[in-house]
């Protein structure tokens, strides 16, 4: 599979805007959990999980490229 150029600016805009919201409540999870504002290891597993996810499609994002639409699946933006 190519990395092509599938997406608009709009799709790059939005992927972006997006990811960097994903990743920035990724990070205050795992911040939140080291000054033990919460209790359990969940908070560290899904902020990690977050912070990858977001700098994914920040990535997709910054390369205008789009995996789902690689795929053949339709996205609105």
């Amino acid at each position: 599979m190519a990395i092509n150029c599938n997406i608009d600016q709009r799709g790059t805009i939005a992927r972006v805007i997006v990811g960097g919201v994903i990743e920035s409540a990724g990070w205050l999870l795992i911040v939140l959990r080291m000054i033990n504002a919460m209790e359990g290891d969940w908070p560290l597993w899904l902020g990690g999980v977050m912070v990858a996810v977001g700098l994914a499609v920040i990535m997709a994002g910054i390369l205008k490229w789009c995996p789902l639409r690689a795929l053949g699946i339709e996205t609105p933006v």
